[in-house]
C-alpha cells in the first residue's frame, strides 16, 4: 500500500477521543481501474455483489485495512470505520441503500441521472460504467462510487449478477444535430451491442433503455427497428416512449425516447404527465442576482445583438432565451433542451447571463444536495449529456411496481 499522508482528526466515539487518521482511496491507489474495483468493493462488501471485485481489493489493501474493513480485530472501532476508513466512499450525498428492493447497473453513466431515478425506489448499484473522467469525478463525488471505464473492455462475466440494466447509451450517432452515422459509427454506433451481450449473458429481469427521440426515425426507422429486434430476440417484452421532461415536474422541453424491456409479460404503462398546476416555469429555478458568477454575464454588444433578433420584446421576464441554427432568438419560461456542445451563448437568462451551474442542474431536475466538484464548463457539458431525473424517476416507480409491488417512495 502506498504511504498514507495522515490527515489527523479527533472523533468522539462512546466518550472516547481518538486521534485517528482518516484514509482515502487516493491514499491507497492512483489508477482508475484500481479506485473503481476498491470504491464497488466497498460499496457491496459483505454481500454477494463482491465476488467479482474482492480478490483484487484485497491484493490493493495493506493487512491491517483489510482486517479492518473485514471486522478483524483492528485498531478502528467498527462504529468509527465509514467516518476513518475511505469517507470518500461513505460520506457522500447519495449512498445505497442498506436494504434494497433491488439492484441494477448503470452503463453510460455519465453523473448519475438514472442512478438517481432508480436509486430513490429502493435500488441498489452494483456496478457502473463511465469513460468521462470528468462526468466520473463527479459521479464519485456524489455517490462514493469510482465508475469502471470504457464498458468494450470489460468482461461480462465481471460485472455482478443483476436485477435492472440501465443504460443511456451515447446519443450522438443518433442526434438530430450530430452526423447522423448511426451503427457505421466506428466508436459510438455499435456500443448498443455491448448492452446487448451483457442481457444476453446476465438476462436481467429487465432493462431500461434511454437516447434521442431522432432514434426512432434514423435511416427511415431502420436502425430503430434493429434495435427493437435484437432486444426482442434477447428474450425480452418491450415498451417505448418518447416522453417530455416539460411534462413531468422540469423545467426544461427535453423530448427522450425511453425503452423499456421485461423477460416476463407485465402489464406496464408509462407514467402519465404531471397537471399544468405542478409544472415549474424557469423562475422557479433560478439563483438570487447576487449569488451568480459577474462573470456568467455576457459582453454589451451581445447582448444588444440578442435584443434585435428577439421575437417577442415583451415577453414577461424572467426567461431562457436560445438561438437556433438560423439565428432567431425566442424567449421562453422554459429551458429548451440542454445540449452538450452547445456555444457559450446558446442559452442566457433574460439575454443577459448564462444559466450557472446550480441552475442547469436544476433544469434536468438534480437534487439541490448534488455536488458540484469541475469547472463551469465541464458541469454544463455533463448537464447537457445528462438526463432530467424526475422522468427517470417516474418510469423507475412504474417499472418496479410492476416487478416488486408498489411502495411509499423517497422525495429528493
Amino acid at each position: 500500500m502506498a504511504k498514507v499522508k495522515l490527515a489527523k482528526t479527533e472523533l468522539k466515539a462512546q466518550g472516547i477521543y481518538y486521534d485517528t487518521p482518516r484514509v482515502w482511496t487516493l491514499d491507497v491507489v492512483h489508477h482508475a481501474d484500481d479506485r473503481a474495483v476498491l470504491s464497488h468493493w466497498l460499496h457491496n462488501k459483505n454481500t454477494e455483489y463482491a465476488k467479482p471485485y474482492e480478490k483484487k481489493a484485497k491484493a490493493l489493501l495493506s493487512r491491517e485495512l483489510w482486517d479492518c474493513l473485514c471486522g478483524y480485530p483492528c485498531m478502528v472501532r467498527e462504529c468509527l470505520q465509514q467516518e476513518i476508513l475511505f469517507p470518500d466512499v461513505f460520506d457522500v450525498p447519495f449512498p445505497p441503500p442498506e436494504k434494497p428492493r433491488f439492484t441494477f447497473i448503470d452503463l453510460f453513466a455519465g453523473i448519475g441521472g438514472i442512478r438517481l431515478g432508480f436509486q430513490s425506489v429502493g435500488g441498489k448499484c452494483v456496478f457502473s460504467s463511465e469513460w468521462d473522467a470528468a462526468a466520473a469525478k463527479t459521479y464519485q463525488a456524489n455517490f462514493g462510487e469510482f465508475p469502471f471505464g470504457d464498458i468494450t473492455k470489460i468482461p461480462v462475466n465481471s460485472i455482478p449478477d443483476f436485477d435492472i440494466l440501465l443504460a443511456g447509451f451515447p446519443c450522438q450517432p443518433f442526434s438530430i444535430i450530430g452526423d447522423k452515422a448511426g451503427f457505421e459509427h466506428e466508436t459510438q454506433g455499435t456500443l448498443f451491442f455491448n448492452i446487448e451481450k451483457i442481457l444476453l449473458e446476465k438476462r436481467p429481469t429487465a432493462f431500461m433503455l434511454e437516447n434521442v427521440r431522432n432514434l426512432t426515425v434514423h435511416d427511415k426507422g431502420k436502425t430503430f427497428q434493429i434495435i427493437l429486434h435484437h432486444l426482442k430476440e434477447a428474450g425480452y417484452h418491450v415498451h417505448y416512449k418518447v416522453l417530455n421532461a416539460l411534462d413531468y415536474g422540469v423545467p426544461q422541453k427535453r423530448e427522450r425516447l425511453i425503452i423499456c424491456g421485461f423477460r416476463k409479460p407485465v402489464t406496464f404503462e408509462f407514467p402519465l404527465p404531471t397537471t399544468e398546476h405542478d409544472k415549474p416555469l424557469i423562475r422557479d429555478i433560478l439563483e438570487p442576482d447576487c449569488d451568480v458568477n459577474p462573470k456568467l454575464y455576457v459582453r454589451k454588444e451581445i447582448r444588444e445583438s440578442r435584443l434585435r433578433r428577439l421575437k417577442d420584446t415583451r415577453f414577461p421576464k424572467p426567461y431562457l432565451s436560445h438561438e437556433n441554427v438560423a439565428g432567431a432568438i425566442t424567449p421562453h419560461s422554459f429551458s429548451c433542451a440542454l445540449r452538450a456542445g452547445a456555444s457559450a451563448n446558446y442559452l442566457l437568462v433574460n439575454d443577459e447571463r448564462r444559466p450557472t451551474a446550480r441552475e442547469l442542474l436544476r433544469i434536468q431536475g438534480f437534487p439541490e444536495d448534488f455536488k458540484i466538484v469541475v469547472a463551469y464548463g465541464q458541469i454544463k457539458h455533463q448537464t447537457g449529456n445528462s438526463v432530467a431525473v424526475p422522468v427517470i424517476r417516474r418510469v423507475a416507480e412504474k417499472m418496479t411496481n410492476v416487478l416488486f409491488g408498489e411502495i411509499t417512495y423517497e422525495s429528493f
